[in-house]
């Protein structure tokens, strides 16, 4: 079976995260196993903990700075192709990575690691709104579609590695099971064919 230029960019860009939560799903039986892990090495990492700190706190911030340049880019050349490509990201973040993520999280209601076993849906509290992932949704659909317009092995896969360790902050934080974070991916995916699909680069 041949895959397509753009599959095979997002399956690098994807590559690191799935791998990640792969080898969670086999080395831990079940994901209150994977929260506790975590939860007992944090205290004993605190410098391990600081970085993740910085990446999940930083990473989408790194984008937004990213996105603000090409805008202001667009501006002084006048590319509409490069306003067109921002305009269509922020529409997409606001859609999915804020409305859509939003929505989810308050009808689900799964409870964040470690705190209560039950879904309470409709609840209001933030402890309660831990599925999906935010800042994995967030930093997919930022980061995967410099990787499908591109079209670059080395650097869809470092593109890869900037979205798997966001994601896997998440769950090292104690603020996601890994379940939370692969559906984040899976709605950032959307984000980012969504801009590749609406402003092409070609």
């Amino acid at each position: 079976m041949r895959f397509s230029r753009t599959t095979i960019d997002w399956l690098l860009a994807s590559l690191p995260l799935l791998a990640t939560l792969g080898v969670l799903a086999i080395w831990f039986p079940h994901e209150k196993a994977v929260a506790e892990h975590f939860a007992q090495l944090r205290p004993h990492h605190p410098s391990l903990t600081g970085l993740f700190q910085i990446i999940t706190d930083w990473g989408n911030a790194v984008f937004y700075a990213v996105y603000l340049f090409l805008l202001f880019r667009a501006w002084r050349t006048k590319d509409r192709k490069l306003a067109r490509f921002v305009g269509v990201y922020i529409v997409a973040q606001l859609l999915i990575a804020l409305v859509a993520v939003r929505f989810l999280k308050f009808t689900i209601g799964r409870p964040r690691p470690g705190g209560e076993t039950l879904f309470q849906p409709f609840a209001s509290s933030g402890s309660m709104h831990s599925l999906p992932s935010g800042h994995t949704t967030e930093i997919t659909g930022a980061a995967l579609p410099f990787a499908l317009r591109n079209r670059r092995s080395l650097l869809s896969l470092g593109i890869g590695m900037v979205i798997g360790l966001v994601g896997f902050s998440r769950i090292y934080l104690g603020w996601h099971h890994p379940t939370d974070v692969f559906f984040g991916w899976l709605l950032g995916s959307v984000t980012g064919f969504a801009i590749n699909t609406f402003a092409p680069k070609d």
